[in-house]
Formats: structure tokens, C-alpha cells, sequence
């Protein structure tokens, strides 16, 4: 069981347990004033809580292909405060066909494109692009956003290049922050934000330390994340 400041996440069924991309993704995403927030591949519901969180308006619909995933969700979403705000369904994303479009979709896909496959099924498909491949999130983000919706990522820094060529032309990136593990290194992750308008757009970059060189949190980190975990 792992406890955030106004929820707790209980992820012994879901196969990608609690990780800093999702609280990463959840607290950078920004869906202010979104009314209809799509949250694909949820797993333990983590990024939906979040945003249920941070937007009293908004309703999020939170899916994913697995059914012990959903099943978790559905018990983490249960216990919050926000869980009639919170919609919970077993769905392929691909196959997925909304009653309204939505104004923002957030999610941490699946991104091993050629790393070696688990022999555990279940985390192998909730890591790999064989069933949620960049094409195909892209996809899904021209035919369920509404007209200037946004579609928010965590990728690993490689894989952002790749998403970004994927999108060019069909989603304009608007903003990006490259994550720094640790001070001095390279970045790791990269956040993206890219809105569905035919407009070119000029992206606003930046990046995010996460820890100092001597391994305590940044205070940008706590800034970000400071309405979420309770160490700060």
C-alpha cells in the first residue's frame, strides 16, 4: 500500500507497480479547466487519482487492457474521495469509441520497443509497444480529442525522439521537460505535451532535476510534487 497526502494506491495485482513516471506525468500534465480527461493504460489508477485531485471539474475516464489492472483501479478509485468523478473500464484504447470526445489524454505507455521480453505476460504487455505502439497512441489521440485537445507522455529520453517524428505533422509539441535523475547526469525521461491543432506551435522546453549531487530532492521536485507525497 503506498500512501499519497489525499489517497493511498494498493498495486499488488497490477503489473507496472508505483514508479516516478507516473507521479511525474500526473503532477506536470496540464489539464486546468479540462472537462473530459482520458487516462490510458491507468494500471493502478494512479494518474486518474491525480488528476481527480488537481481539477475538481473534471470527470476521467481510466481504461486499460488488463483485467487485474482495472480491477485494482476500481478498488483504488473505490476508496477515494473523487470516485464518482472517476470511470473505470477494461478497454483496448484502439477499439475504445467514447460517447464525447475528450479535451485531454494523459498517459505512461508501454515504451520497451526491442528490449527482451518478460516471461511474466502480464508485465510484459503492460511494458511493450506490441499492443500500445507510438502509432497507435498517436492514433487514438487524433480521433478522441477534441479540436486543440492536448495528449501528455512520460517516455524514456531515446524513445521521445521517436515519438515526436511519430506525431510531426498530426500533434504539435507545446511543451517538454527532460528529467534528470540526478544532478550532472543525463537526462533519462522526457515529459511531452502536444496539442491536436493544425497550427505550428513553438514548444516551450525545460528540464527537472530530481535529485542534487548529494542525493537529496531538488526543491523544484518537491514544488512539483509537493501536493502529492507525504515526505513533503
Amino acid at each position: 500500500m503506498f500512501k499519497f497526502k489525499q489517497f493511498e494506491i494498493d498495486d499488488s495485482l497490477s503489473a507496472m507497480k508505483i514508479g516516478t513516471d507516473g507521479v511525474l506525468l500526473g503532477a506536470w500534465a496540464s489539464v486546468e479547466g479540462c472537462r473530459r480527461v482520458l487516462d490510458v493504460g491507468t494500471g493502478t489508477g494512479l494518474i486518474a487519482l491525480m488528476m481527480a485531485q488537481r481539477y475538481a471539474e473534471a470527470h476521467v475516464t481510466a481504461i486499460d487492457i488488463d483485467a487485474l489492472a482495472t480491477k485494482e483501479a476500481q478498488y483504488n478509485v473505490d476508496k477515494s474521495t473523487w470516485h464518482s468523478r472517476i470511470t473505470v473500464l477494461r478497454a483496448d484504447v484502439r477499439e475504445f469509441i467514447p460517447n464525447e470526445p475528450f479535451d485531454h489524454i494523459i498517459s505512461n505507455p508501454p515504451y520497451f520497443n526491442d528490449a527482451l521480453r518478460s516471461p511474466d505476460v502480464q508485465r510484459s504487455t503492460a511494458r511493450h509497444t506490441d499492443t500500445l505502439g507510438y502509432e497507435e497512441l498517436v492514433a487514438t489521440a487524433e480521433r478522441m480529442l477534441v479540436d486543440g485537445g492536448r495528449l501528455s507522455v512520460v517516455l524514456p529520453t531515446e524513445g521521445a525522439a521517436l515519438f515526436r517524428r511519430v506525431a510531426f505533422g498530426r500533434l504539435w509539441l507545446c511543451r517538454l521537460t527532460d528529467v534528470v535523475t540526478r544532478e550532472g547526469e543525463a537526462p533519462k525521461r522526457t515529459l511531452m505535451e502536444f496539442v491536436l491543432t493544425d497550427s505550428p506551435i513553438m514548444p516551450r522546453c525545460d528540464s527537472l532535476t530530481i535529485h542534487g549531487s548529494d542525493g537529496s530532492y531538488t526543491s523544484d521536485y518537491r514544488h512539483l510534487t509537493e501536493e502529492f507525497y507525504l515526505a513533503f
